[in-house]
């Protein structure tokens, strides 16, 4: 299925000037200067052609040159091939369990997929499909892994809701062969009701070897890293929170300084204030923007890919919006509500995934 949204646009006679307002690649922005704006969207149409359409609940992407890798419920991951849609689908049992996976990353050579609820369990796959591999497992009451990522081919981590009084973290320094939950001595104490939410894989941020984790609930806060996991600080944001499904669900950087964070109250889906926020200064400090702007409850938002900063793209319960202006104005592209996750193969190219489908969205 193909369909086409029109991008309404009251400054579409500035749009031949666009590539003047845009970068051309994730330079720095220092912390005391910020881009300027786009005086336009940096495209007038969205062509939307799906890729999948099955019954699955898919809430983790990751892109591999020209595939998109998923990871679904019951157990399902599989990619598409962006070029000829070939596909390859695959399935981990283990007993009687219904396993969901939110959670997926990537190296050079292996898939990694991590199931959230007790047991959690973290399989490596071959990206030819031929081996499958449980390379962690974990058994308890409160186990519930969130989100994933690497620094590097050998380096990366795991983050899940706290078995004690301090966030679950893995780490791997070996390409993902072995697995070690750090101690909560070495971890910042959450407060009584903060946790993470799996909703779109979007929980880790990584540029270099700094690392941002947001959470969510009664408290809503960021965790940085500036060493690739070995230490950590709690800083403050002024996102709505308070109760058990409000806080940040998602965040993404564009570079080491320029982050932006967003979520809501679940519950309350419309309500579009205290739901986006953005820090200029590496994540030290965060501003709310865009209130009573746009979209109410998001589950993940992604900068676009060289818009020096400028341009985001998020999915959640009202549609899917775009702003050209870092998050103070917004605009519905698409009226999809089902939509989990999204991540950008390029500046022109968005693929997005929720409920029984992953959508591709090209910017024209």
């Amino acid at each position: 299925m193909r369909s086409v949204v029109v991008l309404l646009c009251a400054f579409l006679c500035f749009s031949c000037n666009l590539k003047s307002f845009m970068g051309k690649s994730d330079t720095s922005v220092a912390s005391d200067v910020q881009p300027t704006p786009l005086l336009a969207p940096s495209f007038t149409e969205v062509v939307i052609d799906t890729l999948l359409s099955e019954k699955l609940s898919i809430r983790a992407l990751t892109i591999d040159n020209d595939k998109v890798w998923y990871a679904a419920n019951n157990g399902n991951y599989g990619c598409i091939s962006l070029k000829d849609n070939k596909r390859f689908v695959g399935n981990i049992q283990r007993d009687t369990l219904k396993l969901e996976f939110r959670s997926m990353a990537q190296t050079k050579d292996n898939i990694f997929v991590l199931s959230i609820a007790n047991p959690g369990l973290l399989y490596r796959i071959s990206k030819d499909g031929k081996e499958t591999q449980l390379v962690y497992e974990e058994k308890g009451e409160k186990v519930f892994y969130d989100a994933i990522s690497f620094w590097n081919d050998k380096e990366g981590m795991a983050v899940g809701d706290p078995t004690d009084d301090c966030f679950s973290l893995l780490i791997t320094r070996d390409g993902g062969e072995t697995w070690t939950k750090i101690s909560c001595d070495n971890l910042p104490k959450l407060a009584e009701g903060e946790a993470f939410f799996a909703a779109s894989n979007t929980n880790i941020i990584i540029k270099g070897e700094k690392t941002w984790v947001v959470s969510g609930g009664k408290k809503s806060r960021v965790f940085y890293s500036e060493d690739k996991g070995k230490s950590w600080q709690a800083i403050e944001t002024p996102i709505v929170q308070g109760s058990a499904m409000t806080g940040m669900f998602s965040a993404d950087f564009y570079d080491e300084t320029l982050g932006f964070a967003t979520g809501g109250d679940y519950e309350k889906p419309q309500q579009n204030f205290g739901n986006k926020i953005i820090t200029h200064d590496g994540g030290k400090t965060w501003n709310k923007v865009g209130e009573n702007e746009g979209y109410g409850y998001g589950s993940c938002v992604q900068f676009v890919p060289g818009s020096n900063g400028n341009e985001l793209l998020t999915v959640g319960a009202s549609g899917v919006y775009y702003s050209y202006d870092q998050g103070k104005t917004w605009r519905k592209i698409a009226d999809y509500k089902d939509l989990f996750t999204i991540r950008f193969v390029d500046a022109k190219t968005a693929i997005a995934a929720g409920n029984k489908k992953i959508l591709r969205l090209k910017f024209k």
